[in-house]
């Protein structure tokens, strides 16, 4: 789910009760509260509701929840954002405007400028440079970026990228930046609008395929992105039709095929991407194989909602009956806007499916 940014003039004390909040939440053991822990406090990542509940958690574990939903690893930093702010805690500009360190500031201007032989001497003469992070906060990713990682254009700095861009991440390549920063940058090129718009992604995804990034470290947030070109290219390059890409795809003889075999994490984020993009039948078999309507998303999939709260939002009327008929909660509250289902459709202007689902709750609310 996103994370909360911050307004323009934080206050402490508003943020020190949002954390008593959250632990009286918490005490109500309700599943809203359940999945916004299990998302921002890394010991509860692979936890159940129950074991979320049940755990010992104290204002100190509410205050890291509160912080890592804001976007910042700890209260401390999130502290220091609000009291001794710097220029990189400037959440209104653009990340290129942020970076305070004048060398690496330099070579970001050198890619946007489509200047690959200025880049090329610059990392030259500083030979160390293309390792060196950049420490971002209050955002959902791009939090320790290495120069590559710019190449990308996502997070979004500028609506277009120099038509030599991929001249430009050559240069940087010959640096030698590690696996796991050519495979982030991957990720980010296959998410991204404005590779994709300014036709660059393809060739960018080639270009890092080419210099060992495993198109599998890429595809599944493709697919949730609905890069579907994207998506494409990375199966080219060896990326594999899983259970997830397979629904992402509407391949439904793929999916009878793969089900069977998938492991539970599989079928959860199937199950998301399957209401993501209304493919109806690979729904009824996810719920067949025995996949609960009420989970909410996984981490990473549109987590603050459960399949009936996105199916509502999307107006798919057919996918909505489907998922009520197979008993999905109708007072299910989101994360983030504490709304049902038929609140969300509400709100998107989804007429016909809101007026289904408040005849449903009606129903269900009436004496037997």
């Amino acid at each position: 789910m996103p994370v909360k940014r911050l307004p323009p003039n934080p206050n402490l004390d508003h943020l020190k009760q949002q954390a008593k909040a959250l632990l009286r939440e918490r005490a109500a053991r309700t599943a809203d509260t359940a999945q916004r822990i299990r998302e921002f406090h890394p010991r509860f990542r692979n936890s159940t509701d129950a074991e979320i509940h049940d755990a010992k958690f104290l204002l100190a574990d509410a205050q890291l929840t509160i912080a890592r939903q804001s976007g910042y690893p700890s209260w401390a930093r999130l502290k220091r954002h609000i009291e001794k702010p710097t220029l990189t805690d400037r959440l209104d500009l653009p990340h290129h405007e942020r970076i305070e360190d004048p060398i690496f500031r330099r070579a970001v201007n050198l890619i946007d400028a489509g200047d690959a032989q200025g880049l090329r001497a610059w990392l030259k003469l500083h030979p160390k440079l293309v390792h060196r992070q950049i420490a971002f906060e209050g955002w959902n990713y791009f939090h320790h970026a290495t120069l590559i990682e710019f190449v990308a254009g996502n997070p979004v700095r500028h609506a277009t990228m120099p038509d030599n861009i991929v001249e430009v991440t050559q240069v940087i390549l010959d640096a030698g930046p590690t696996l796991a920063e050519r495979e982030v940058t991957l990720a980010l090129v296959a998410t991204g609008s404005v590779p994709q718009q300014c036709r660059k992604q393809i060739p960018l995804i080639n270009l890092l395929c080419d210099h060992g990034a495993d198109p599998n470290s890429a595809i599944e947030a493709a697919a949730l992105h609905g890069g579907f070109e994207a998506v494409a290219a990375l199966i080219q390059r060896g990326g594999r039709i899983t259970l997830p890409i397979a629904v992402a795809l509407g391949r439904l003889e793929e999916v009878r095929r793969l089900l069977p075999a998938a492991d539970g994490r599989q079928r959860h984020l199937a199950l998301a991407l399957a209401v993501q993009y209304g493919r109806v039948e690979c729904t009824r078999l996810l719920l067949d194989a025995g996949e609960n309507p009420d989970r909410y998303h996984p981490i990473g999939g549109h987590s603050h909602g459960t399949p009936l709260h996105h199916a509502a939002g999307f107006g798919n009327a057919e996918l909505v009956r489907l998922l009520v008929e197979r008993g999905a909660k109708l007072d299910q509250k989101d994360v983030l806007w504490r709304a049902t289902p038929a609140e969300w459709a509400e709100h998107e202007g989804r007429t016909e499916v809101a007026a289904y689902l408040r005849a449903q709750e009606k129903k269900q609310d009436a004496p037997r």
